[in-house]
């Protein structure tokens, strides 16, 4: 029997609202229903200790000496685009104790095909150790029936009748000033739901906030371009549901959890095309080139007003998230766990 500590404190941090929370709570509470499994709340009663979460320019790691220690790695953005993501000084004396120290790792989980060439690349670890298990949406993600409920968030949120939404940061990898730029184009509104949209007590000058400040310059105050701010998780599957179009802009990703959630609410997306995104949706998606805003604006309009385009990217994206689950993703955590056995 393993005997698991699972340190879930990223739900202590501003990452509990973010995709880390959401994947250190979910993976957690599935994992307490394993039969083959028993976590544990003392660390000196576990065999094995599973971090959910690795920062590249601060300390997050301390592994257990005697345990097997298990650590998720989610991407390495930060490393493609350094001149965005900048560390700092201190931040790269950090980056190359990180990296030293997840040398001692004995399994590296991570969320992509895609992301685990990166790690092996950038990270130097081996890739026998790097183990891939796929993130999915929550069971609350799903197409809701006709009810009152529409026209109270409409009016909650004052969401327009037709809109196009994304969901998450306004990080440079994310590109949301050409998905700004592209429903402006395509004459749409654009609803935007995410902490980070709606901040206002931030650093203008550091490098990692120029998108959002750029955004807020530009569409700060535009009617058609709604930044909401941060939604609680039962509002924003009814925002989701009533979405014409979910967009997906991202120049680089290590997944793209929202485009599943989407999916799984019937909602057409449409995504850039890039590795990641052709490497889990394959055909269910409608792709643009994230740098090419015309070639965006297109693909949303034809979404949003081809009946059968919507149509078959709503059959597709119902077939592909079926592949996906959290049942499957906590199996596949287990074997990584039975492998160090």
């Amino acid at each position: 029997m393993i005997s698991l500590f699972f340190n879930d404190s990223p739900l202590l941090s501003g990452h509990a609202v973010r995709g880390i929370g959401f994947y250190t709570r979910n993976l957690k509470s599935i994992l307490g229903r394993q039969s083959d499994l028993k976590l544990v709340d003392d660390i000196s009663k576990a065999n094995m200790v599973h971090y959910p979460y690795f920062d590249l320019f601060f300390k997050s790691l301390s592994f257990q000496k005697g345990k097997k220690n298990i650590v998720t790695i989610y991407d390495t953005i930060p490393l493609i685009y350094p001149k965005n993501y900048p560390p700092g000084i201190k931040g790269k004396i950090n980056f190359l104790r990180q990296k030293s120290t997840l040398k001692e790792a004995d399994a590296i989980v991570t969320i992509s095909e895609t992301s685990k060439k990166d790690i092996v690349r950038f990270l130097d670890v081996q890739s026998e150790k790097v183990h891939v298990t796929y993130l999915t949406a929550t069971p609350d993600f799903k197409k809701l029936p006709s009810g009152k409920w529409s026209t109270e968030i409409r009016q909650k949120y004052h969401l327009p009748e037709k809109f196009v939404l994304y969901v998450g940061d306004v990080n440079y990898n994310k590109n949301i000033n050409n998905l700004a730029k592209a429903c402006k184009i395509t004459d749409v509104p654009l609803v935007l739901a995410g902490k980070q949209a709606a901040s206002s007590d931030f650093d203008r000058n550091h490098p990692e906030n120029q998108s959002l400040v750029h955004l807020l310059e530009e569409y700060g105050y535009d009617h058609q371009v709604l930044r909401l701010g941060f939604v609680p998780q039962e509002d924003l599957v009814k925002i989701m549901n009533l979405a014409d179009v979910y967009c997906q802009p991202s120049l680089y990703e290590g997944f793209g959890l929202p485009i599943l959630e989407a999916m799984t609410c019937d909602i057409p997306v449409v995504a850039s095309k890039i590795q990641v995104f052709v490497e889990l949706f394959e055909k269910s998606v409608l792709y643009f080139d994230p740098y090419d805003v015309n070639n965006m604006s297109n693909k949303i309009s034809q979404a949003l007003g081809e009946r059968k385009t919507r149509d078959t990217l709503i059959k597709m994206g119902q077939i592909k998230s079926k592949n996906y689950s959290w049942d499957k993703t906590a199996r596949d955590t287990v074997d990584v766990y039975k492998s160090l056995e």
